[in-house]
């Protein structure tokens, strides 16, 4: 084993927190997610970046990554209680799992026969495209002024529950393919694994860690409550590595059970800015980890998986909902709204590629990529998409009286009928 000097770690971190502070700056200024910013500054200091790299060991790197993961999934499960969760309701469910499922059997497809990556490739692909970005989806219906929109509740809704979906088939994945092969007994024993997990925590775990957390609190001792949450977080992340499944499933998990506390809103405050420091870590990691001189190689394959993944993203999501009884035009802006993937789960699913040593090495800097390129493109989407909904034939429809008026009626003359033409399809008009 080799030893390593506290002073690599200091330097390390230095340069790290450094230049990450001036990218999210620009990124800043720019008008842009800072998760943009943080990427670029991985990719500046990383190994990959001519002439040197400005980080003197990658496993330092990793190892705070790693941190940043389960830090990242815990905060983002402290804003999901269990009541919560039911509260979503069906029609959110239905939709999260045909998106997330239908997008992901489409990215294997295009993965293998299309692109002609192997299995492993199109598996973590596939997931990694599935997933829409809540944050970044949430921050822009708050900046557009749309969050108390009746599709903006069916979309943050729906991502909710794609999260947990996501992460869990994540998983499996990662429990599946670290034995090397694809058998249906191990893919059973893994989904399985990861179910009895999930429901242990909510059975066990909801009767068991909310009241511990409330005690805790009852103190009144904010440094005794960080460190008690991030003992629950860490200890369910380890219970989840020892039965090999994925530590960003046991930290969400964890976040989920302390939502359930009575002092949930204190401790998401104090657990936030460790959370800021480490997913920041993290995301420089990713960039750092990617190898830019791969980009001709990748480029055009990631373009096409950002095609495919919109295509599949907003069919899916426009067809469930309408089956689901959603209005015609709720279902096209919530199609819109979940259509752009990316976000940090999509890096957390390229990561944990990585991590089980089963992907090539393009992967994660070609979802880095893609995750680039749908963060800049998502709030046109969003902007475009509820114009086109609110403009659409069926957002306007024309009176009763017109629809029994001569207009429509066959014998009548031509100008009636063309006045009823103009009147049904006026959103052609410029508004």
């Amino acid at each position: 084993m080799v030893a390593i000097e506290i002073g690599e770690i200091v330097q390390d971190f230095a340069i790290i927190m450094l230049v990450a502070s001036v990218m999210a700056l620009v990124s800043y200024k720019l008008k842009q997610p800072m998760v943009i910013g943080y990427i670029i500054a991985g990719m500046i200091i990383g190994p990959y970046t001519p002439p040197f790299s400005l980080v003197r060991n990658l496993d330092i790197l990793n190892l705070f990554a790693e941190i940043g993961v389960i830090l990242l999934l815990f905060v983002v499960g402290m804003e999901f209680p269990i009541e919560r969760l039911r509260r979503i309701g069906r029609k959110a469910l239905v939709i999260a799992l045909s998106e997330a499922l239908g997008t992901f059997v489409v990215g294997v497809i295009v993965g293998q026969q299309v692109l002609h990556y192997s299995l492993y490739n199109s598996l973590f692909l596939g997931l990694a495209i599935s997933v829409t970005s809540t944050v970044i989806v949430m921050r822009i219906l708050e900046e557009l002024d749309m969050i108390k929109e009746e599709a903006s509740h069916l979309i943050l809704g729906v991502a909710v529950i794609e999260d947990i979906i996501i992460i869990s088939m994540l998983a499996i994945l990662q429990s599946v393919t670290s034995t090397g092969h694809l058998s249906g007994t191990e893919l059973g024993v893994s989904i399985g694994t990861v179910l009895a997990f999930i429901a242990g925590v909510i059975v066990i775990g909801s009767k068991t860690i909310p009241k511990f957390v409330n005690y805790i609190g009852s103190t009144n001792q904010h440094d005794l409550l960080i460190v008690a949450i991030l003992g629950v977080a860490f200890g369910l992340s380890f219970i989840a590595y020892e039965i090999r499944i994925s530590v960003a499933t046991g930290a969400f998990f964890a976040g989920v059970l302390i939502a359930e506390s009575k002092v949930h809103s204190v401790t998401k405050v104090i657990a936030t800015p460790i959370k800021d420091m480490f997913a920041a870590i993290f995301f420089v990691s990713v960039g750092a980890l990617m190898n830019i001189t791969l980009l001709p190689t990748f480029i055009v394959p990631a373009l096409v998986l950002v095609a495919v993944s919109i295509a599949a993203k907003f069919f899916t999501v426009s067809i469930s909902s309408r089956i689901q009884g959603v209005s015609m035009r709720n279902s096209l802006r919530t199609g819109f709204g979940l259509s752009s993937s990316g976000g940090e789960l999509a890096l957390v699913v390229a990561k944990g590629g990585v991590d089980v040593g089963v992907t090539s090495s393009f992967i994660l800097p070609m979802i880095g990529a893609m995750t680039i390129i749908t963060t800049f493109i998502t709030p046109y989407m969003i902007k475009v998409g509820w114009k086109i909904a609110n403009n659409a034939l069926w957002s306007h429809p024309p009176p009763p009286s017109l629809l029994l008026s001569s207009s429509f009626n066959k014998n009548k003359n031509k100008k009636n009928f063309w006045f009823g033409f103009r009147h049904r399809f006026r959103f052609f008009k410029k508004r």
